[in-house]
């Protein structure tokens, strides 16, 4: 088998497009969300961590679906997929968000202290993970859309 050497061709699959698709949808459910709650449209959503839903659980549930539907679910590349996307949503659920736990701590403390003593401090970001139902909601998204993706992909291509 050769190998395909044209790294174009990358953005022309199902895998790319169903966990690009996957993490777009969720970066502009967040931005929608913070339009509706503040009245203006903030564009950094597209690019922010943390929040309802997760666009990484989005984007590698989206590709380890996408694989599983186009090699199969017991194909070594779905199962690495599978793994990536655990560590992934693990990481989001708890590694990140205790880290944000901390920064919103650390705000505080910075805070206090400059109610006392003249200090320049900047905030540090405290939106950097996410919860379980985030986590959950950004998987059901990437499935979603993978199950889109896949199934409006022309079948020749596959």
């Amino acid at each position: 088998m050769i190998a395909d050497t044209n790294p174009l061709n990358f953005f022309t699959t199902p895998w790319f497009w169903s966990s690009f698709t996957g993490w777009t949808i969720a970066q502009v459910i967040k931005m929608t969300t913070g339009f509706i709650k503040t009245g203006q449209i903030d564009f950094r959503y597209l690019l922010s961590t943390g929040g309802m839903p997760s666009a990484h659980s989005a984007m590698v549930c989206g590709l380890c679906t996408a694989l599983g539907l186009t090699e199969g679910f017991g194909a070594p590349i779905t199962m690495l997929a599978a793994g990536f996307a655990a560590i992934t949503m693990f990481d989001a659920a708890s590694v990140r968000r205790a880290a944000g736990h901390q920064a919103k701590v650390l705000n505080l403390m910075i805070q206090e202290l400059f109610k006392q003593h003249k200090l320049r401090h900047t905030h540090l970001k405290e939106l950097l993970g996410h919860t379980r139902k985030e986590v959950f909601a950004g998987m059901a998204v990437g499935i979603a859309v993978a199950v889109a993706v896949v199934y409006c992909w022309p079948a020749a291509e596959l």
